[in-house]
């Protein structure tokens, strides 16, 4: 292939029930950062079944262009239809870079469309940019992600193949502000299905998922760690989280011991949250958990023990047993309230 014929940053825009979700939006705003650098432009995939309506938003939040497929065979993710719908609008436009969430969907489709198109993919990152080959004063893509737990930041390359692939955790990029009117394309694409390969089928769909809220969107997190024992201290967490108007949410220990849901776990193996007010509650503060909360606008430590790593990532530390703080802490911001 001739690397050079390959332009324009792609975003598999997810949807689920109709509904784009927010790290389609996350995905745009950094695709925009590097169309510019590029000097190219931002194609947005949206794939379902009555989601056409949809495209406008997208182009609102960065895209220059929308390609819809919009058909009775997507209406559900299934992992043949949505890879041979991708495939072919990725084979048609020969896009230089293609971005996917790393949500269960991304993480199922990216690998396979880069195995149809023998390129190459980075799972996970959390930085994308484009830098100067010093040599030759060429444009780069650089993807980089956590390696080896989280020890190391590996920064890939991939020089021979195109499309260069990457998938982004959920809240680890910023969406843009929506420009309302904004115009661009929008491209009905009519898909060719090869039905012999359909080889599953959804018969039914059940939500298990006990969060009404996705804490990747909260503005004010109380999250608690292996100090917050069990079950009434996280009570103590969501006292002082009501006062708040936030929500709360846990390390991966809590998870493991099945007193927190997955769906509330924030880190390296949960989710990448950046509120506004990041509250550490008996969580010691692994790398893994950092990764996860570090770009929090402030955090605010609770923790008896004076050494642990979540103090230098914290703007504000309290040295202490937070089953003491925590409630104070509550009764007084709730006098407070009521002034």
């Amino acid at each position: 292939m001739d690397i050079k014929d390959y332009k324009n940053v792609y975003v598999f825009a997810e949807q689920r029930g109709g509904t784009i979700q927010s790290v389609a939006y996350e995905l745009l705003g950094k695709a925009r950062d590097l169309a510019d650098a590029l000097g190219e432009k931002v194609v947005a995939m949206l794939l379902g079944h009555n989601v056409k309506d949809q495209a406008q938003s997208l182009i609102e939040m960065g895209a220059d262009e929308v390609l819809v497929a919009d058909c009775p065979e997507l209406k559900d993710y299934l992992t043949e239809q949505y890879s041979q719908v991708v495939y072919q609008m990725i084979t048609a436009g020969c896009p230089s870079i293609v971005l996917y969430g790393a949500t269960t969907i991304g993480r199922d489709l990216a690998p396979r469309i880069a195995s149809r198109l023998k390129t190459g993919l980075t799972a996970d990152c959390t930085k994308l940019e484009i830098g100067i080959v010093e040599e030759t004063g060429e444009k780069q893509f650089r993807s980089t992600r956590p390696a080896f737990g989280g020890n190391l930041m590996a920064t890939i390359l991939c020089p021979n193949t195109r499309p260069q692939m990457s998938t982004v955790r959920p809240g680890v990029m910023q969406k843009r502000v929506r420009e309302a009117g904004r115009k661009g394309t929008i491209t009905m694409f009519a898909p060719k299905f090869d039905t012999s390969k359909f080889k599953v089928k959804v018969i039914e769909t059940k939500m298990n998922c006990k969060c009404a809220d996705d804490i990747a969107d909260a503005k004010i997190l109380v999250s608690g760690g292996r100090g917050v024992h069990d079950k009434e201290g996280f009570n103590k967490l969501q006292a002082l989280a009501d006062v708040l108007g936030g929500m709360v949410s846990s390390s991966r220990a809590m998870v493991d011991a099945g007193i927190m849901d997955h769906c509330f776990q924030v880190g390296q193996t949960g989710k990448t949250v950046r509120p506004a007010l990041y509250m550490a509650c008996g969580i010691s503060g692994a790398i893994q958990h950092l990764a996860g909360m570090e770009e929090s606008d402030f955090i605010i430590a609770i923790n008896k023990d004076k050494y642990a790593p979540i103090f230098s990532a914290a703007d504000l530390g309290i040295v202490g047993d937070l089953h003491k703080i925590v409630p104070m802490l509550t009764e007084r911001l709730k006098k407070e309230v009521e002034k």
